[in-house]
């Protein structure tokens, strides 16, 4: 028994010995490869450096050994003389390359100061066009469109002259800046496309703030145009909270890139009027002749007088733009049958902003006057209705007064 556990005791020594070894063997093999590593770090990185500041190979360096090589003695008993020319080497080669560095930054010099005095000048510049076009331009928005389109151009003039003067080779950066520039593009795609957006906009004004506009599923007034959103109040609409064209008091921003893709619909750019149109059923019982008399006696006395200078504007400028279209200065009344009654429709201008309200007047005055004594029996509003025929027995209409709801 004492020499089994003898034997496993040696045993595992040993398997410990061996562990400890095998660890101490990678945590070597590993130091040693990043030591590689950094050897070979350095190295590039002393080499780039010595390239871009143009070191001359055999200057500034330490005087080669000229000796010939039967003439030199090598002491086997004197370490400390050849440590001794190694570190004066290294110390000669170090302050060679710093010296280097420094004439490298000194020549350099000039050139730095010459790119940063154009970047002074053309920043100057831009804001001097900015003012001369201001002044000039009677548009304020086209005036900054333009101002930021020359100023683009001079940036980028003068960023290229800059660094032609520090690089020193005009063609190489050429070619640098085409493939810099190409993957620019293609990385900011959108923004290039929302400034060209802002751009279009401001030089033939689809919108302008304070119009009301529709851009795809935005509804509203405009707030604020920049250099690549445009921010919107929403005014109701279909399947929103508010059913009217009101503001619903929400605020919604959309790219300038939708002006490239969209329709953009204005509603008050150069006439903030609109045609609307209300619907009155009457039944087929009434006059309809006497209806048509009354809704548009109503129309005319409540939208009829605001109507007459909006039509005169329109039609000035349907003839400016030679488009043959008659304008009426007074509200216009439409007929159209359906299943059980008759469809009246006026038609009218409103302003854009006053559609609700004004439909809203309209309904309630020809309410008013329909349910006057002189037309209620006469003129009868329309409902749904539908005629029930009891079979083996002929319909009378007289048995249930001409309908049944």
């Amino acid at each position: 028994i004492c020499r089994s556990a003898a034997r496993r005791r040696v045993a595992s020594s040993r398997s410990r010995r061996r562990a400890s070894a095998g660890a101490y063997g990678s945590a070597a093999r590993r130091r040693l490869s990043r030591f590689r590593q950094s050897t070979l770090l350095a190295v590039a990185v002393t080499g780039l450096a010595l390239m871009l500041w143009g070191a001359d190979t055999g200057e500034g360096q330490a005087p080669a050994d000229t000796t010939p090589a039967a003439e030199t003695t090598f002491v086997a008993d004197t370490p400390l003389v050849d440590t001794a020319r190694d570190v004066s080497a290294a110390v000669g080669e170090a302050t060679s390359t710093l010296r280097e560095l420094g004439r490298g930054a000194y020549r350099l010099a000039p050139k730095i100061g010459i790119a940063v005095g154009l970047l002074v000048a053309v920043a100057f510049l831009t804001r001097v066009v900015r003012a001369l076009l201001r002044r000039a331009s009677r548009s304020w928005q086209r005036a900054q469109a333009f101002s930021a389109l020359v100023s683009v151009v001079l940036w980028l003039l003068t960023i290229g002259a800059a660094l032609a003067i520090l690089a020193g080779d005009a063609r190489a950066l050429l070619g640098s800046v085409g493939l810099v520039g190409l993957a620019l593009s293609w990385a900011l795609q959108a923004p290039i496309e929302s400034f060209t957006g802002w751009l279009l906009n401001s030089f033939r004004s689809y919108y302008r703030v304070g119009d009301r506009i529709a851009v795809g599923d935005v509804f509203g007034d405009v707030y604020s145009i920049d250099l690549l959103t445009t921010t919107v109040w929403e005014a109701g609409g279909e399947h929103k909270a508010v059913q009217g064209a009101q503001p619903t008091g929400a605020i919604i921003t959309f790219p300038n890139s939708e002006v490239l893709r969209a329709n953009i619909i204005n509603y008050t750019r150069d006439f903030p009027y609109v045609w609307d149109e209300i619907t009155v059923g009457i039944r087929n019982e009434s006059d309809l002749q006497l209806a048509l008399e009354v809704i548009s006696e109503v129309a005319e006395s409540t939208v009829g007088r605001d109507m007459a200078a909006p039509a005169a504007t329109y039609t000035s400028l349907l003839r400016d733009a030679r488009l043959p279209l008659e304008i009426s200065d007074k509200p216009q009344l439409y007929i159209s049958p359906t299943d059980a009654w008759m469809d009246v429709t006026v038609r009218y201008l409103v302003n854009a902003r006053q559609r609700r309200k004004t439909a809203s007047v309209l309904h309630l005055a020809i309410a008013a006057r329909l349910a006057e004594p002189p037309y209620n029996n006469r003129i009868k509003p329309s409902y749904p209705r539908m005629e029930v025929a009891v079979p083996g027995r002929p319909f009378d209409a007289s048995d249930v007064n001409g309908s049944v709801t």
